[in-house]
């Protein structure tokens, strides 16, 4: 099986918001960001792949089967984080076990037990006594415990300190290191794109706007600066959107497009330049 994941035209409409023919496909041992403004689609693009809505089109594969049709045959190889704390607070760490191993056959206590040492998670604690990092290495340390081949998470770095947000990483980049695991990944902190992601699918207000490695995404773009007279309207009209200031300009444009800008300076753009740009795509400042 090469595409741990796969998406089909998928599709849902809510009042005042749609989600329309999102497709993309996440390969076997790779990590990929799912990125986009609030309220383009991201949490919704989630939940219709774990089932949590109905969605009006489209089809999904996990792990090369439907997501409905077989949903617990999916499921049982799926891992599954939150930006929030699906436990109960008032369970123990160390009891928790008890009620999530009957789940999951596969379940293996003597790797939980390892992966709450590694993780310098203390079993005597509560779940609710435990800080949000502490929190998310948990639901990982389960989701390692029963055999996951992929990983699912939304928003998992967001309100992490740094140290927190790198631990997370790193973890996430060994769970990958054998080439048989993945993971789908949600975020609006693109430092964590930058620094994990090998593909990127990107989301704009529901429909989507790219789907590919993060180097072919990054080197599509590039910013232009000039002087305010050397903006000319054919050069207006190419950019995907531009920044005026009294002294020049600063235009994001697409690498084809880079000829008709020859004479200006001219820089790679970053995955955080690009989110922002293109979210006012035929804008002026």
């Amino acid at each position: 099986m090469d595409n741990y994941l796969e998406v089909r035209g998928l599709s849902k409409s809510f009042a005042g918001f749609a989600l329309r023919d999102i497709s993309f496909t996440l390969p076997k041992g790779y990590i990929m960001g799912l990125i986009g403004p609030n309220g383009s689609g991201k949490t919704t693009t989630i939940k219709l792949i774990l089932n949590m809505l109905r969605r009006s089109g489209g089809q999904v594969r996990i792990l090369g089967r439907d997501n409905i049709a077989q949903e617990r045959q999916a499921k049982a190889e799926l891992g599954v984080v939150f930006d929030s704390n699906c436990f109960c607070e008032d369970w123990r760490v160390d009891r928790l076990e008890r009620s999530v191993a009957p789940f999951y056959p596969a379940w293996d206590h003597r790797m939980f037990a390892e992966l709450l040492r590694r993780f310098r998670i203390d079993p005597s604690k509560k779940v609710g006594q435990l800080s949000k990092g502490m929190q998310m290495k948990l639901m990982l340390a389960c989701a390692f415990s029963y055999g996951a081949r992929l990983l699912i998470l939304d928003e998992p770095t967001s309100g992490l300190d740094p140290v927190s947000r790198d631990e997370l990483l790193q973890i996430l980049a060994e769970y990958i290191e054998d080439g048989q695991h993945s993971v789908l990944f949600s975020t609006h902190i693109t430092a964590d794109l930058e620094r994990a992601a090998d593909f990127i699918t990107y989301i704009r207000y529901g429909r989507l706007f790219f789907t590919g490695s993060k180097d072919e995404f990054v080197e599509s773009f590039r910013l232009a600066r000039g002087g305010a007279d050397e903006l000319t309207a054919d050069r207006a009209a190419r950019a995907v959107a531009v920044r005026r200031f009294p002294t020049g300009f600063e235009a994001l444009i697409r690498t084809a497009d880079a000829p008709a800008f020859a004479g200006l300076d001219l820089e790679p753009a970053s995955i955080d330049e690009i989110l922002v740009f293109t979210n006012r795509e035929g804008e002026e400042e």
